[in-house]
């Protein structure tokens, strides 16, 4: 378990059409990110983040961050690193099966 988890600020939108979070890194730099989906694996929840450049797009690397994902009683967010290699693994696949499953749904 991490002990200086990145906190996680959620920003309004104007249109409210995505979420966007504000991750404060161990560096101190802030990155703003759009939240790609919220999703379980086992009794865990996690989040994949899309880090977004100044003028809110995202990255041309295709550079995603995955996260724990907690909330607290009052439904606050907090995220934690994952430490583990083999969770992450595990997680990492289920994005890719998420991402899979929305790329044959839109060829409907």
């Amino acid at each position: 378990m991490n002990e200086n988890p990145n906190k996680a600020n959620a920003i309004p939108e104007d249109d409210g059409s995505d979420m966007r979070v504000t991750l404060s890194l161990d560096d101190g730099s802030d990155v703003e990110c759009a939240i790609l989906t919220i999703f379980d694996v086992g009794e865990q929840n996690y989040i994949a983040l899309l880090p977004l450049d100044e003028n809110g797009e995202g990255n041309e690397d295709g550079e995603v961050y995955i996260y724990r994902y907690f909330e607290d009683e009052e439904g606050n967010p907090s995220l934690e690193n994952i430490e583990d290699d083999d969770e992450y693994e595990a997680v990492a696949d289920r994005f890719d099966e998420l991402l899979d499953e929305e790329a044959f749904d839109d060829m409907d």
